[in-house]
């Protein structure tokens, strides 16, 4: 009975310290005039009913629209339309804000973090038990978490806006009304988004903030709560937690990403670090005002002012002179001040021990088809030409290892390249140069993706040995990206191959014998479907592990997460807790991106908290050493099956002809593109027409989330069950659910994806003579989905168990339904004759409403 009574608990204080206050806040934020017009704040309450009371109607929003406008207005003109509907765009926009901010004020009171996980009762527990504690003292020696920022285009606010939030977070929590007022002229004030797309260097120092404002606290509070802990049991201290950084390193799709943006965003996070460094020496300086440190004192000082403000100094990696200096201090503090504040330099020596000279490592990223041209470019050239043969690219894979000789070599090339070759051919030379200015771990690691043969890693160190690197000084990772479901069941197999390898185990051995391997999520989900992706993500790690502990190698998943479950998001943590000892666990690396990001560590608590949560899990399953109880015959076999039904069902809808004129006509996906808030195009190719295989995962999830259809997060998984059902396999269906939490959370992951669809937004789709049937048949699936996963879970509604969280959902959803109508309202208009001036603004007003709709869900993309 405990658990109810405590889910009970965090809904009074949601209800009471969330909807209550945003309700009560946001009854002041409409009353603030807004952009000269005073009705906006008046008619939008009467809009958002409006909206709520057709969709119960299966209206269409054309009729909604039409009949609010003549019921509450005196607005005919389409003009006049478009511009007030733009002006509840703008107010709902910022309530989303609002809502953000009311719930972070409230994170500490709605989030406790689960003590029967936590390290600190493990160590407790090993007092009295010395195997516990060995084994905790070894599985610390080899533990890490490894956060990646990436550069996806779905987090939206600019710097300006964030400050606002973390501002108004805080006046939140202490109710401070004069200042909530304030800041809220200012959000209505403040513009949202750029007129203009950002550069690869402009998306970077936008994500930056994070590492300044956040990451730089979070993750070293979190790295003292671990250092003070494995003191106090006399286990040696370990850097745990770190950093990752794909802005201006991920150019795989994106040729606006060149070498020149790698180095200068290497540049930036360099300079940011040491403002944060010298913010914080400052306060430190202010209080050791004691004899016998001055000297060292002036010496930081006049080191952390240069680097952090003079652009014309020859960066280097200093961070074992900070080290040096501040351990000095220490000492001095210790043995002559009775210790007075030497905790303020410990923390900073924290930081510097976490951040080193260059905060976050900038991960490289290029298309395993770049690399290929890349190396057959070089191949052109002298002295390379004579150590291949021409038909090399027809070679066997085998034959074509048997030509790579890994000579250094100095390649005078003469043909004229391409950009994207002379781009990698340019970032391997500059990565030397980040080395020498912020040090190895600045940036260390390529990673390959769509890698599908040993070769392709393989040939890309060649490409560093014929340009400037040198075997015994290859301080690199490659590391391979398995993505479709094909390659992700070859993937054992390649890396046995490389295992295999003199050159390559050489090669790993000067790097610890160390391998990490990403697996993407997002594309897996787009090729084969939510539960087929799950399950072959699943099954390659197994493998994975099977054959690098079979080769001795220490082997890291980088997990390719997006932020729905569709795209390997939810709750995340439960994953890494259920893995069980057949896969690799002891360094968890993991992407966050767009919503993610502002969402689950877009403040020093938010980020503490999840933080907490994924070391928590990794250490957890770490000393447990379950075995998976999926790998028995009873339940592999079964999810083999649903999982092959699943598939087939997701393949099925992908091949239907209406299957891409349908999201294209329907969701704002041909504008995505137009959409200022990314470098990145929405495709691969720069074909004119849009081609399913080209389409990027990102603006896949995202438009069916546009749609609040979410295909990409539950479809095929009603057909699987459904199977299984009448293949008299039910009770073998529900002991899984019950016994693995793994697939558990696949099931629950499953459900929040699905509450955030609302086929009721386009039952008026079943009335249209061309796509009728096709959202009939979507419909259906959904349904099916929806009926055998309370089945399975014994619900009676989704997300029974998270009764918070579903409460959030549904406020955001309820706040975002104007946004989804107006949206579909103007894709409708679009279809009509329209004068190009028309046609524009009903453009705009489509693409106005993805921000909002996508900074709802928070983890919707």
């Amino acid at each position: 009975m405990q658990k109810p009574r405590v889910a009970s608990q965090r809904e009074a204080i949601f209800n009471n310290e969330v909807v209550s206050r945003f309700e009560l806040y946001n009854s002041l934020f409409l009353t603030l005039p807004f952009y000269k017009i005073k009705d906006t704040g008046t008619l939008l309450p009467l809009f958002i009913k409006h909206c709520e009371d057709g969709v119960k109607n299966h209206q269409t929003p054309a009729q909604i629209i039409s009949t609010f406008f003549d019921k509450y207005t005196q607005v005919q003109e389409p003009k006049e339309v478009v511009d007030l509907l733009f002006r509840f765009i703008q107010y709902i926009e910022r309530q989303v804000v609002l809502f953000d901010a009311v719930e972070d004020a409230s994170f500490n009171k709605l989030n406790v973090s689960d003590d029967q996980q936590s390290l600190r009762l493990m160590l407790k527990k090993s007092e009295s038990n010395t195997e516990l504690h060995h084994k905790i003292e070894e599985l610390i020696k080899d533990f890490s978490l490894r956060l990646v920022l990436t550069a996806h285009p779905t987090q939206f606010y600019p710097g300006s806006v964030l400050s606002i939030i973390t501002d108004l977070t805080s006046a939140i929590k202490i109710n401070d009304i004069v200042t909530i007022h304030e800041l809220l002229q200012q959000l209505g004030k403040t513009p949202f988004f750029n007129k203009k797309s950002p550069t690869p260097v402009d998306e970077a120092l936008s994500l930056s903030w994070y590492l300044e404002n956040v990451f730089y606290f979070a993750a070293a509070n979190i790295q003292s709560e671990i250092d003070n802990g494995l003191e106090e049991f006399n286990i040696p201290t370990k850097k745990v937690i770190e950093l990752g950084f794909w802005p201006g390193g991920d150019r795989d799709g994106n040729p606006n990403v060149h070498a020149e943006d790698t180095l200068q965003v290497s540049k930036m996070l360099r300079q940011i670090l040491f403002r944060c460094y010298y913010r914080d020496f400052r306060k430190l300086k202010r209080r050791i005002t004691f004899r016998g440190v001055e000297d060292t004192l002036y010496k930081i000082q006049d080191v952390l002012y240069q680097n952090a403000f003079d652009t014309n100094i020859v960066p280097e990696n200093i961070s074992a002179f900070l080290i040096t200096h501040l351990e000095e201090i220490k000492t001095t503090l210790i043995q002559h001040h009775d210790g007075l504040f030497a905790n303020l330099v410990d923390d900073l020596l924290r930081k510097v021990e976490l951040f080193g000279s260059h905060f976050a490592s900038l991960d490289i990223r290029q298309d395993s088809r770049v690399l290929r041209d890349v190396h057959a470019y070089c191949r052109q050239s002298k002295p390379i030409i004579s150590l291949f043969p021409e038909n090399y690219d027809e070679l066997s894979e085998k034959e074509k290892i048997s030509h790579l000789s890994f000579k250094s070599a100095k390649v005078n090339y003469t043909g004229e390249a391409d950009a994207l070759v002379t781009d990698t051919l340019e970032t391997i030379v500059k990565i030397k140069q980040i080395h020498e200015a912020n040090g190895e771990l600045a940036c260390h690691r390529f990673i390959i993706s769509n890698c599908q043969q040993a070769s392709d890693i393989l040939q890309l160190i060649e490409l560093f040995l014929w340009n400037g690197w040198q075997e015994d000084q290859l301080n690199m990772d490659f590391v391979p990206l398995f993505e479709t479901v094909n390659d992700l069941e070859g993937a054992a197999e390649i890396m046995e191959e490389l295992y295999a390898h003199p050159f390559y185990r050489k090669h790993l051995e000067s790097r610890g014998n160390k391998q990490d391997i990403m697996l993407g999520f997002s594309d897996s989900t787009k090729d084969g479907g939510y539960l087929m992706a799950n399950w072959s993500i699943f099954n390659a790690k197994v493998a994975l592990t099977t054959t690098s502990v079979a080769n001795n190698i220490q082997l890291a998943f980088f997990d390719g997460r997006g932020g729905p479950p569709s795209r390997g998001g939810g709750k995340t943590h439960r994953f890494y807790a259920s893995m069980g000892k057949e896969i690799a666990n002891k360094n968890i690396q993991l992407t966050i991106q767009g919503q993610t990001i502002s969402s689950q560590y877009g403040s020093i608590d938010s980020a503490g908290f999840n933080i907490t949560q994924l070391i928590n899990a990794g250490i957890s399953a770490g000393i447990k050493e379950k075995h998976n109880i999926l790998l028995d015959p009873l339940h592999k076999d079964v999810l083999d099956i649903m999982a092959r039904d699943s598939f087939n069902a997701f393949v099925s809808l992908r091949k239907h002809p209406l299957f891409l004129t349908y999201l294209e006509r329907f969701s704002p996906l041909s504008l995505l593109s137009k959409i200022t808030i990314s470098s990145r195009p929405v495709k691969r190719s720069s074909g004119e027409k849009l081609r399913l295989e080209d389409l990027r995962a990102i603006s896949f999830v995202t438009s069916w989330g546009q749609l609040k259809q979410n295909i990409p997060g539950f479809y095929g998984i009603g057909t699987a069950l459904k199977n299984q059902e009448e293949s008299g396999n039910w009770d073998n269906i529900v002991q899984t659910y019950q016994e693995s939490g793994y697939f558990k959370t696949i099931i629950d992951n499953c459900m929040m994806s699905m509450s955030k669809a609302d086929f009721s937004i386009t039952a008026h789709f079943a009335n249209d003579p061309e796509y009728g049937d096709f959202w009939k048949m979507l419909n259906n699936e959904y349904e099916c989905s929806k009926e055998m996963l309370l089945k399975l879970a014994g619900h009676t509604t989704l997300m029974e168990n998270y009764p918070v969280e579903k409460r959030s959902i549904a406020v955001r959803e309820k706040i975002v339904l104007p946004l989804v109508l107006i949206q579909h309202y103007a894709l409708e208009k679009m279809q009509h004759e329209l004068t190009d001036l028309e046609l524009q603004s009903y453009e705009k007003l489509a693409i106005r409403t993805v921000y909002g709709i996508v900074n709802a869900g928070r983890n919707s993309a």
